[in-house]
């Protein structure tokens, strides 16, 4: 009877062993399948970290690029400035001599205006001198004539 018991709890006990190994081996196939999982996400997320690192890097380098050409840009701007600032110096330099050269040109045009005058006072008090001349010389003429010729006085 005690053996019957016992072969019956040897049964139970195998019985109830091989269910808790079957459970155990089910559960380490579970858990090797998380494994492979977890692996698997574990390997995406590095492929994208090494994604991310590379782009970072591509990043990285054209950020730089764009202040080597920002520190070109503002120092070819700096220089573009200064020629400007020239520029304008001498357009204001040539304002000043155009100014004074209308100044002199307007002084000489006057000048001249008033010296051209001056010769058409003269030029007409000439004339009248000549008239006046001829005058008093034809006037000489007629009122005595004197003998052996004729003189003629010319002016010109």
């Amino acid at each position: 009877d005690l053996q019957i018991r016992m072969e019956e709890a040897e049964g139970g006990m195998l019985k109830g062993g091989k269910k808790a190994l079957s459970k155990l081996e089910q559960r380490v196939r579970e858990l090797e399948s998380e494994l492979d999982a977890e692996q698997r996400r574990h390997g995406e997320t590095q492929k994208n970290t090494r994604k991310a690192d590379r782009r970072l890097k591509e990043l990285s380098f054209q950020a730089d690029e764009d202040k080597k050409n920002h520190d070109k840009l503002n120092e070819l701007v700096e220089k573009l400035q200064a020629k400007i600032k020239t520029y304008k110096r001498q357009v204001e330099e040539v304002e000043e001599i155009a100014a004074i050269n209308l100044t002199k040109y307007r002084k000489i045009q006057q000048e001249l205006e008033e010296t051209e005058e001056r010769a058409d006072s003269a030029e007409q008090a000439l004339q009248k001198m000549r008239t006046k001349n001829r005058s008093s010389v034809s006037m000489a003429r007629g009122g005595s004539a004197a003998p052996g010729g004729s003189h003629s006085i010319s002016m010109s």
